[in-house]
């Protein structure tokens, strides 16, 4: 069982992910977006970081809810709310039970993946962050690790795709030939599950 702890450690381990990559992020985003996701996802994440420090919620539930709020009050741009979303949305599914299963982890997180795909307007194959979502969310029933390596899969996967949706739709041809950023955090979002899950 997942305690409220573990969902810390996840965030945690999210944070220094998008630290350690957001050169990375900023890059793939210069040639299709506004070249700021990944100093927009590192503030917002540090910020996701300071507020668990601050408060520390008791249930899984209530630390998805307070990290995806922080999210949408510090991220500019689409990532706060996108990012914000599903987090907030898998922390309500979660409700206030203690601890939750893996398998109600999973299907909390379809229902955030779900809340994204509705705010967004995005489907798999439209070359956004549910391209990794969506397999990883389908991969979670299996194990962490197999969520993490089909969420990488599907980061990769959105190179040669042209962007229907968000700013990289505007280039239309120009954007194939370009590694989704958004997808890319989401993979890293989901490594760090993984990261969390091999600590435990």
């Amino acid at each position: 069982m997942l305690d409220a702890d573990f969902f810390r450690r996840w965030l945690t381990a999210a944070t220094a992910a998008v630290d350690r990559e957001a050169a990375r992020l900023t890059e793939l985003d210069s040639p299709i977006g506004d070249a700021d996701h990944g100093s927009n996802l590192q503030r917002g994440f540090v910020a996701v970081s300071a507020v668990l420090e601050k408060e520390s919620p008791a249930t899984p539930g209530g630390v998805l809810t307070l990290a995806g709020r922080q999210l949408i009050s510090t991220v500019g741009g689409a990532s706060g709310p996108l990012y914000g979303t599903l987090l907030r949305r898998t922390g309500k599914a979660l409700g206030d039970a203690p601890e939750v299963s893996e398998a109600e982890l999973a299907a909390a997180l379809r229902t955030g993946v779900d809340a994204v795909m509705t705010l967004g307007g995005a489907a798999p194959g439209d070359k956004t962050m549910i391209d990794a979502l969506v397999p990883a969310v389908d991969a979670l029933g299996t194990s962490f690790a197999a969520a993490a390596t089909a969420a990488e899969q599907g980061a990769l996967a959105t190179t040669p795709m042209q962007a229907r949706k968000g700013r990289a739709s505007y280039l239309g041809e120009r954007s194939i030939g370009h590694q989704d950023p958004g997808a890319t955090s989401s993979a890293l979002l989901i490594g760090a599950l993984a990261e969390a899950a091999r600590d435990e």
